[in-house]
């Protein structure tokens, strides 16, 4: 495996593989030939609809997406080749191992670049939105609204001030709509955080418990899409500071949720190291003792290894808790409303994603304790869930424990046990209890697979939500210049006092 310690390595670190190439003579089963040439037969179709019909084709978008479009469909078929040739992993050279898992993490790489690369792109959407709306509009003022440029000095997360101190004082009145619309999105959130209090100290910090975190987390996030549309609150009608706001947190959301998925597939690559030590214990011959013995240990080491994706979350969870209480800003009805619920949104948020910082990073001390408003519906429910987990995870780092995550640890336990057995032989008296060693590993590790398949699942969904938020947004941009300035109205609906 690629240690912390080992100098740089090419990205073939021991020689091209693909210099392995069927000699002149070389004789294989027809089966064996009709798959290889299947799979060949299929890429050259692919190069050859890749050639551009013209010039201008060249770095279109609608190339470049025919080009990713058929990459995908060659890695899904060597997949395919790989399983009708039923030749298992742990059947190859360590090499191979070391081959996968640096390829791997190399392309997430790349992929995560690009991915960053289109969503910076794709941010400018906003801003063209909003300048063609404020050129629709009949103000002739509108036509001097100056956006964020690129050469602005780099801002803080929130440079104007805390938008989401913005609440609703005692007295404040609102329309029998708008406080429904309110409440509703203040009840449901109160309802998750009931929900995602553990029933015992054993869930706390599990996958799946995370996962249910998770899942909460993007459904309030969809909710508030759902009530800034309801307020008709159109986004070239706030103040220029709230397009850097939007512009911001989504930028800093996505950091997150990058280096979440880094660790969740990081932690899930040393499922193949396991599958190669529990094939090994399989096998008969007692010299594949030996090589069960270096697996284990690279997946020790393995997990035991540091994420430096995960530092920068820790700077941008800090930004978003040292601005949560700032000064008001401007009156609107709707624009109260709106920010209430926003509080909601930005709570949770912390909340959830500090704990899954803490845990990834193996460290309590980054664990956010936040004082948050008892005007709240929520504020009870969230107290009293944030006091239990943070209670119980302050425990687990203090007992000393060298990983958190309960399916992680399980594993561990099981490796711990097995491995000193194997490492001094194994009697004929012994075969039974290295049996079910080997069985009780082989449940562990599959457990903590599928556990973290279905976390970094709900990651890239959480990922997908905050990426697609502004489109929420945007579909106010395409209302009608005429329509009324929703910030300003005063909304004198007689109505009922929020609590």
């Amino acid at each position: 495996m690629s240690r912390p310690q080992d100098p740089h390595r090419t990205f073939f670190p021991f020689g091209n593989p693909f210099k392995m190439m069927l000699p002149k003579g070389s004789y294989l089963s027809p089966r064996l030939l009709e798959l290889l040439n299947n799979f060949e037969d299929a890429l050259a179709e692919r190069f050859r609809k890749l050639k551009p019909k013209d010039r201008e084709e060249v770095l279109s978008l609608s190339w470049m997406t025919l080009a990713m479009e058929l990459l995908c469909q060659t890695h899904t078929d060597i997949k395919s080749v790989i399983t009708k040739l039923e030749l298992p992993v742990c059947d190859w050279d360590d090499k191979w191992i070391d081959l996968y898992l640096d390829n791997t993490v190399k392309l997430l790489d790349i992929c995560i670049a690009f991915s960053s690369e289109l969503s910076r792109l794709n941010q400018g959407h906003v801003l063209l939105h909003c300048a063609l709306h404020n050129l629709g509009a009949s103000p002739s003022n509108q036509l001097y609204i100056e956006m964020s440029r690129p050469q602005d000095p780099h801002r803080t997360f929130f440079p104007f001030g805390n938008p989401f101190k913005m609440m609703l004082p005692k007295g404040s009145y609102l329309s029998p709509r708008l406080l429904e619309l309110l409440n509703n999105f203040e009840d449901a959130l109160a309802e998750r955080f009931r929900k995602l209090k553990p029933k015992d100290r054993e869930e706390v910090l599990s996958l799946s418990w995370m996962t249910l975190a998770m899942e909460l987390l993007c459904q309030t996030h969809t909710d508030i899409k759902s009530v800034i549309t309801k307020l008709e609150l159109p986004v070239c009608d706030w103040d220029d500071k709230w397009i850097d706001l939007y512009l911001d947190n989504t930028v800093k959301l996505l950091d997150i949720c990058i280096a979440f998925s880094s660790e969740l597939s990081r932690l899930n690559q040393g499922h193949v190291l396991l599958h190669c030590a529990l094939h090994n214990l399989g096998a008969s011959p007692s010299n594949q003792f030996v090589k069960a013995c270096s697996s284990l240990d690279g997946w020790r080491q393995h997990i035991s290894s540091k994420n430096r994706r995960l530092e920068n979350c820790f700077g941008i969870l800090d930004s978003l808790t040292e601005t949560l209480n700032q000064p008001k800003v401007k009156k609107s009805a709707k624009g109260k409303v709106l920010m209430r619920a926003m509080y909601g949104v930005k709570v949770v948020t912390v909340f959830v994603c500090s704990i899954f910082a803490a845990a990834f990073s193996g460290s309590a001390n980054k664990l956010v304790d936040l004082q948050v408003l008892e005007s709240c519906l929520w504020a009870e429910s969230f107290v009293d869930v944030q006091t239990y987990v943070n209670g119980e995870i302050r425990n687990i780092f203090s007992s000393g424990r060298v990983t958190v995550l309960k399916e992680l640890e399980a594993v561990d336990t099981s490796v711990k046990k097995l491995y000193p057995t194997i490492q001094d032989g194994v009697g004929p008296i012994e075969v039974e209890a290295l049996q079910n060693c080997t069985s009780d590993l082989g449940k562990r590790a599959d457990m903590l697979s599928q556990g973290l398949d279905l976390l970094a699942k709900q990651v890239d969904g959480f990922f997908q939500i905050v990426l697609t938020g502004r489109d929420a947004l945007l579909c106010n941009l395409r209302v009608d210049g005429g329509v009324p300035d929703p910030m300003r109205e005063t909304d004198n609906v007689e109505g009922r006092v929020v609590r």
